[in-house]
């Protein structure tokens, strides 16, 4: 595996790990690396210092002394985000801290493919869903907000809904 340091055109830097560097290329070039900030594809290696190993050549002996405890380096949090939009959101927090960031702007582009491919029926939505289910109305994509109560009537009913975490836009 190695180890790279990347920056996509916005400029955000980020790091990630390859198979080799062909792996790297192979995956830049087919649009497959993005950066976990803004979700770009057009992702470069950033200038790295090398890693330089330590002589292995033996010191003089060192009087032992118990080793001082180090505290664990906490692993860097995501950029911060403003919070969740209203509208029946998952917050932006999950049971061991914030959204990490690869995470982040993956929602981000499914909320914005939802977005896009599906009609907006705000509060209205199990009525919505229903009547698609009954086939009253044509069946379509949408996407809006529910109570737990809602949703529950409308999974004892068969009717198949999935509870997305709505996180802020991208461009927002």
């Amino acid at each position: 595996m190695i180890h790279y340091q990347l920056r996509c055109s916005s400029p955000h830097e980020f790091d990630g790990w390859f198979q080799d560097s062909a792996g790297f290329e192979k995956l830049a070039a087919a649009g497959l690396v993005e950066c976990p900030h803004c979700g770009n594809t057009q992702v470069t290696r950033a200038l790295m210092a090398p890693a330089v190993r330590k002589s292995r050549r033996k010191a003089a002996p060192v009087p032992q002394e118990a080793p001082e405890a180090k505290p664990a380096e906490a692993p860097a949090a995501a950029p911060s985000a403003p919070p969740a939009e209203s509208g029946g959101g998952m917050s932006q927090r999950v049971a061991a801290g914030p959204i990490p960031a690869q995470l982040l702007a993956m929602l981000q582009r499914m909320r914005a493919e939802v977005e896009k491919s599906c009609d907006y029926v705000g509060d209205g939505f199990a009525e919505e869903a229903r009547k698609i289910h009954n086939g009253e109305v044509e069946a379509r994509g949408i996407y809006g907000e529910a109570t737990e109560a809602e949703a529950e009537a409308l999974a004892e009913d068969g009717i198949d809904i999935a509870r997305l975490p709505w996180v802020p836009r991208a461009d927002g």
